[in-house]
């Protein structure tokens, strides 16, 4: 019976053991907080047609108001909710990130995979469109891609998407350059494994951590990107509402000094976001790194 109680302590204690990365990832108590944090903030903006009852395009108040108990962070200059425009603007702002850093991530990952396995005249040309692409100033080149294309939601996401991408390749590159060198990648091409079962079950998954590391300081970056574009009015387009056309009223001087309401949460919001992002990235490179054994 005691055998029997004391089971699932020791279940607990074994799951532990068995995941050192886990552990470490534990051991940053600040990154640990972030993670909450972000969590609780993807899951509000998740929850916002259950947590507030107006709508994010249509006037619900006066013009203006300040925070109130019908109005929580006050009206915008149209009458409209601020706490919905701003859960509603944090669930545009993850999404384009988040798919932003899903399609660069992929395009960096297939063209690193390629340049690196293959070598030769491939890798010359793939690594030369890689530093031709990185060659560019990185905000004006997101700038002119921006200004050429109509501004919008999805616009911006491909954007983000393709000019994110030469970061991933050299990384995926690097790794699969020191990886295809191995005895265990050696001894799979003298057994004559195909070259689809070598990249995708041998080299991949050992590539995937980094990569992982990586993408979350490409999701930060590209939640920073859409905020400046939106703000500039080339990124997403009001009454869609995101964090960054959100601050765009801040450029009148009567908000920025007299009606704080208006842009200081978004501004909170945005700032949470990325700090949050970085800091679990940080933590997780330092939880999956193998040479980090304590």
């Amino acid at each position: 019976m005691r055998n029997q109680r004391e089971h699932p302590t020791a279940k607990k204690k074994g799951l532990m053991e068995r995941s050192p990365a886990l552990q470490r990832f534990c051991r940053h108590r600040l990154a640990v907080i972030c993670l909450f944090i972000l969590t609780f903030m993807v899951a509000m903006a998740l929850l916002a047609p259950v947590l507030t009852p107006y709508a994010p395009t249509k006037p619900s108040g006066k013009f203006s108001q300040g925070p109130s108990l019908e109005h929580l962070l006050g009206t915008d200059r149209i009458g409209r909710d601020m706490l919905t425009r701003i859960l509603y603007g944090m669930r545009v702002s993850l999404l384009v990130g988040f798919l932003a850093t899903l399609i660069s991530t992929f395009i960096g990952v297939v063209l690193g995979l390629i340049s690196g396995y293959v070598g030769g005249w491939v890798d010359k040309c793939l690594m030369a469109l890689t530093d031709m692409v990185m060659s560019f100033p990185y905000i004006l080149l997101v700038l002119v891609a921006a200004s050429i294309f109509q501004p919008g939601m999805w616009s911006i996401i491909l954007i983000l998407g393709f000019v994110d991408w030469p970061g991933v390749t050299r990384l995926v590159r690097g790794n699969v350059l020191s990886l295809r060198e191995m005895n265990y990648i050696r001894s799979d091409r003298t057994a004559g494994m195909p070259w689809h079962y070598i990249l995708f079950s041998e080299i991949l998954p050992n590539t995937m951590a980094p990569v992982l590391v990586y993408a979350t300081s490409v999701f930060a970056l590209s939640i920073l990107d859409e905020a400046a574009l939106s703000f500039l009015g080339m990124g997403v387009q009001p009454p869609t509402p995101s964090l960054g056309n959100i601050l765009n009223g801040a450029e009148s001087m009567s908000v920025l000094t007299g009606k704080p309401w208006m842009w200081i949460p978004a501004g909170v919001a945005i700032i949470l976001l990325v700090v949050c992002i970085n800091f679990v990235g940080d933590a997780l490179r330092d939880a999956l790194d193998p040479r980090n054994l304590r």
